[in-house]
């Protein structure tokens, strides 16, 4: 019994997801799925590809959260339209929240929209929420023993951000092992090297997502 409500559920997110994948495709928006554990960084990614596109793709942002609406305040300081989501101890999205959150954003108004999840490396991996591109956020105070700890997102993700570089003189990390592990489990995904503090690596970030965002409308 317990199996066939969980694949209910997840049957039930699906369908939405799709609804919402066909709504973002419809309105010409690319949307990329932010996953991390908490402190990670989302946040703090978040803030720097707004500055660093502001001025060249019409950007929103849904921000997930158990509580509060601290870091959708300081996206809507940054000038770009947001929704918080708080999800009341629910460890992650679903596509039913996002579908909510959509009719209070301007989506005839966008280009790209940042949908960060809630703080975990296991939760979210499970609940599709329409978007076109999933994106784990690494740090190097986390350590780099994750990808053998939570293999599931680090084998499902498009695109690997590893933040927090600028740490990497002061901590065990062992950097080169830890992206042979990661290509080991998902040879396919895009690997970034980052410093949200210094700026280092995210110019190429940034041109990424601007080319996702281009492939998305010729798609």
């Amino acid at each position: 019994m317990k199996v066939n409500i969980v694949e209910e559920i997840l049957s039930a997110n699906d369908q939405i997801a799709a609804d919402n994948r066909h709504t973002f495709d419809e309105k010409g928006i690319f949307v990329i799925n932010l996953m991390a554990s908490p402190g990670a960084g989302k946040t703090s990614l978040i803030l720097r590809t707004i500055e660093a596109l502001q001025s060249k793709l019409r950007l929103g942002v849904i921000e997930g959260d158990i509580a509060s609406r601290v870091d959708a305040d300081k996206v809507a300081a940054a000038g770009v339209p947001v929704v918080q989501i708080n999800t009341g101890g629910t460890c992650h999205l679903d596509a039913p929240m996002i579908r909510q959150a959509l009719t209070d954003l301007p989506l005839d108004d966008m280009d790209l929209l940042l949908v960060e999840n809630v703080g975990n490396l296991i939760c979210p991996t499970g609940f599709r929420l329409g978007e076109h591109a999933q994106v784990m956020i690494a740090s190097i105070p986390e350590g780099d023993d994750k990808p053998y700890k939570y293999p599931a997102m680090f084998t499902q993700v498009d695109a690997l951000v590893v933040n927090k570089t600028d740490l990497l003189p002061y901590l065990d990390f062992d950097l080169p092992a830890f992206r042979q592990v990661v290509m080991g489990l998902n040879g396919d995904v895009r690997f970034f090297e980052v410093s949200c503090k210094t700026g280092e690596g995210l110019e190429e970030w940034a041109e990424w997502l601007v080319e996702l965002d281009e492939m998305g409308k010729v798609n």
